[in-house]
């Protein structure tokens, strides 16, 4: 009965091609602008790491005080002075702490030029915590920390361009002017949105391609890539020692609890550690503290660009509308075949027959449209950069899931706004209909 009313809803689709393009036009161009939108909204608004997004959580230590702090909200970062005084205290599982740093990579190759390469100065718990595949070697251990090791970690990316994409744990290179050993080199890995980096706006910038050690960079004064904020009432100083010891924040701190009952004891730690600075004298506040894991950090830093959400209530309302001239033309449609119905009605067929052969009829609608928004989609994937930034534009991408996801939304809706149509059609009499044919 089902390849039937595939057949007949064929069969009256193909008498009526002007209608049906109009239909199939409606839903593809409407499924074509959510699927856009709703992939570049997808790809900003993911869990970065959900296999442990409840176990990383970021520490935030108020040093500016209720006249200079975000509306009650502490900095989000850690001046140097708390950032290492969380590292010496070793409460949690694994820590870290890191920052930006862009350095000049000076070629084997004589002939060739230097050229700069963006990454971060952390610790040797950056790669456990954040479960940073590798291709060769591994991070660095916390006696290379201690140590101040010259050791470096490079991405699949940059051993490619310097190796050839052959083992070069071991080998060394030199980054301004200064020689470092390969220990490790990651798989492709830039979590999106780079959660761990939000306070120098790098969540979607270009990929990092090294590591070196947090307490190496100190030594070596390598100055931060990323933000340097000193707040309204904060200070720069007047040269690096008074700056690395002032309430300038620029460290991106990340802990590792296993259980809420560790949470719970980071967090009294916390406030034990801002209220020690209180009684010392370098704070005249009570303990302003935070710690949010991974979603709610990215929740409060507002991830997700403004204009992604906009767009895509927008594109839902542009459906929203398709839809409703796709019942307008169904119910047309439908109700000029109000004599077939009679006839078939008066032949035996139930409403339950003709609510079947409709709704097929629809379904097929709705999957020739689905056909053309994956087309469109397709398209308007390449236009995506005129409307956001390049580097979260790139971010969309037309997969197998998206293909899936349009084409089952537009047979759903489809189908749902020809409910009403189909309603109609069913009501129709076929002893009027009879009578007056």
């Amino acid at each position: 009965m089902f390849v039937h009313n595939l057949r007949l809803g064929a069969r009256s689709l193909r008498k009526n091609p002007v209608l049906t393009a109009l239909m199939v036009m409606a839903i593809g161009f409407g499924v074509a602008a959510s699927m856009i939108t709703y992939a570049v909204f997808r790809a900003v608004s993911g869990d970065p790491i959900p296999q442990k997004s409840g176990q990383l959580f970021a520490p935030q230590i108020d040093n500016r005080g209720p006249q200079y702090n975000n509306a009650g909200e502490p900095p989000d970062a850690l001046s140097y002075t708390d950032a290492v005084a969380l590292m010496k205290a070793r409460q949690a599982k694994r820590q870290t702490v890191l920052f930006a740093i862009r350095l000049s990579l000076m070629p084997e190759e004589s002939q060739k030029s230097a050229f700069k390469v963006p990454g971060y100065a952390a610790t040797g718990d950056f790669f456990p915590m954040f479960d940073v595949p590798f291709q060769y070697g591994s991070g660095w251990s916390t006696a290379d920390d201690d140590a101040r090791a010259p050791v470096i970690v490079i991405t699949r990316r940059l051993n490619q361009k310097l190796f050839g994409g052959a083992n070069s744990v071991g080998r060394e290179i030199v980054l301004d002017d200064q020689q470092y050993r390969i220990v490790g080199v990651t798989e492709d890995w830039d979590p999106k949105p780079r959660f761990f980096d939000m306070f120098s706006g790098n969540a979607y910038s270009e990929p990092s391609q090294i590591y070196i050690p947090f307490n190496r960079a100190m030594d070596l004064q390598i100055e931060t890539a990323g933000n340097n904020n000193c707040g309204g009432g904060g200070k720069r100083g007047d040269d690096r020692e008074g700056w690395l010891h002032g309430q300038c924040v620029w460290i991106s701190p990340w802990v590792e609890l296993d259980s809420a009952a560790e949470v719970e004891r980071y967090r009294q730690f916390l406030t034990s550690y801002a209220e020690d600075q209180r009684r010392a004298g370098r704070f005249d506040w009570a303990p302003n503290v935070r710690l949010r894991d991974v979603i709610g950090w990215l929740d409060y830093r507002h991830a997700v660009p403004p204009e992604s959400r906009i767009s895509l209530v927008v594109a839902i309302g542009f459906f929203v509308i398709c839809l409703v001239n796709t019942i307008g033309l169904l119910l047309a449609k439908f109700m000029r075949r109000a004599s077939e119905i009679g006839v078939r009605r008066a032949l035996g067929a139930s409403r339950g027959d003709i609510y079947r052969q409709f709704l097929a009829e629809a379904g097929m609608v709705g999957l020739a449209g689905g056909l053309l928004g994956v087309a469109l989609t397709g398209v308007g994937m390449l236009g995506v950069g005129l409307v956001f930034e390049p580097e979260i534009a790139h971010l969309a991408q037309l997969d197998v899931s998206l293909v899936t996801l349009s084409l089952l939304v537009a047979i759903a809706a489809t189908v749902l706004a020809a409910f009403y149509p189909t309603w109609r059609a069913a009501q129709v009499q076929p002893a009027w209909q009879l009578k007056s044919n």
